[in-house]
C-alpha cells in the first residue's frame, strides 16, 4: 500500500510517565510518518515542564521535536461538543480559537441542522481565517445520538460545504456501529431476520460507490477486544453511566488483528473497501485505546513495534485476498 502511516499518541501509551517527546521517538524509530496528538497529551507535556510552560510553547517545542524526529503532525484531535451544545457559542468560539490556535502552532493537518450547520460553517470560516491550511475533520461515533454513520458524518460535511471541513474515517465506530456487540455471546448484534456481516458489507459497498474522495481527510484504523463473558453489571470495565459502546471505545481497543489481545472485529474488511475499494492513497492512522497501555512497563516503543507489526500484518491479509 502507498498510504502514509500515522499512529495517535494515546495508542503509545497512556501512562503518566508515557510522556509525549517519548512517544514521538518511539514512532520515528518504528517507521511512522506521522502522529496524531492529542490534546491531554501535550497539556500534560506542558505541565511537567519546570517551570511550567503554557500549552501554546508546548505546541512549539513538540512541533519542533517532530521535525528533528522527522515526523509530521498529522492532527491534533478530539474537539468534542461543540456544535448544537447548549452552552453559549460564544464561549465555544473561544475554546475554539485555542485549539485553532495550538494546531496551528504545531503545524497540523488538519469535530437541529438548522443549528449545527451554521455553527460548523462558522468553524470553519474561523479556521479559514485564523489559518488558512488548517483543515476540520468531523467523525461520527458510534453511540452519537445524532451522527453516528459515516452517512451521517458525510451528508453533515456536504451541508457545511466548506473545503477545509471534511472526514474523519475509524473503522472501530463503523463496525461497533453496524456489527458488533459486547452485551452477547458471540461478540456481534443479534438482530432476527436480518445477517449483520451482510450488513456491514452493504453499507462498504455503497461507500466505495457514493463517498466523494476528496471529502475524505484521513483514515483511522482500529480494532476491538471480544468480552467474554460478555459485558455485565460484573464486569471490570462495566459502567451504568455509560453506553456499551463507549466502554468498549474507552477500554478495549487494540491495533488492527491483534487477536492475542482479543481483536476480532472485520476490520480488513473495512481496510479493503476504503484503501483499496476506494483507492485512497492518504494517511492511515492507528488509534488504540488498550488498557494495557496503562500499566507503566507497556510503554511507547512496546507500543510503537506493536503497532507497525499490526500494519504490517494487515497489509499481508489484504495482499494475500
Amino acid at each position: 500500500m502507498e498510504n502514509p502511516l500515522a499512529i495517535a499518541t494515546v495508542a503509545l501509551g497512556q501512562h503518566p510517565y508515557h510522556s509525549l517527546p517519548s512517544k514521538i521517538k518511539a514512532a520515528a524509530q518504528h517507521g511512522f510518518s506521522a502522529v496524531e496528538i492529542v490534546y491531554n497529551d501535550l497539556a500534560s507535556y506542558a505541565d511537567s515542564r519546570l517551570p511550567k510552560v503554557t500549552v501554546q510553547d508546548a505546541a512549539e517545542e513538540i512541533a519542533a521535536l517532530c521535525t528533528a524526529y522527522n515526523v509530521a503532525i498529522l492532527s491534533l484531535n478530539p474537539f468534542r461538543n461543540f456544535e448544537g451544545h447548549s452552552s453559549p457559542l460564544s464561549k465555544r468560539l473561544e475554546a475554539a480559537r485555542h485549539w485553532i490556535e495550538v494546531a496551528q502552532l504545531l503545524k497540523a493537518h488538519t469535530g437541529d441542522e438548522n443549528v449545527i450547520i451554521p455553527e460548523l460553517q462558522h468553524l470553519a470560516d474561523m479556521t479559514a481565517a485564523i489559518a488558512p491550511g488548517l483543515k476540520i475533520s468531523y467523525e461520527a461515533v458510534a453511540w452519537g445520538a445524532y451522527v453516528s454513520t459515516w452517512q451521517d458524518s458525510l451528508r453533515v460535511v456536504q451541508l457545511v460545504g466548506r473545503d477545509n471541513f471534511g472526514l474523519c474515517l475509524d473503522s472501530f465506530h463503523v463496525v461497533a456501529r453496524l456489527w458488533g456487540d459486547i452485551t452477547t455471546e458471540s461478540g456481534k448484534q443479534e438482530q432476527p431476520g436480518k445477517n449483520v456481516d451482510d450488513i456491514l458489507q452493504q453499507s462498504l459497498d455503497k461507500f466505495v460507490a457514493t463517498c466523494p474522495l476528496d471529502k475524505i481527510f484521513y483514515i483511522q484504523l482500529s480494532d476491538g477486544e471480544k468480552y467474554w463473558p460478555p459485558l455485565s453489571p460484573q464486569h471490570r470495565f462495566y459502567d451504568a453511566n455509560y453506553p456499551s459502546l463507549l466502554i468498549w471505545s474507552r477500554n478495549t481497543r487494540p491495533f488492527p488483528l491483534e487477536t492475542e489481545y482479543g481483536s476480532y472485529m472485520p476490520v480488513a474488511e473495512v481496510a479493503r473497501a476504503w484503501l483499496v475499494g476506494k483507492r485512497w492513497k492518504g494517511y492511515v492512522s492507528l488509534e488504540a485505546f488498550d488498557w494495557r497501555m496503562r500499566d507503566e512497563e507497556n510503554g511507547p516503543e512496546d507500543n510503537a513495534r506493536r503497532g507497525m507489526e499490526s500494519w504490517k500484518k494487515l497489509l499481508a491479509e489484504l495482499k494475500n485476498t
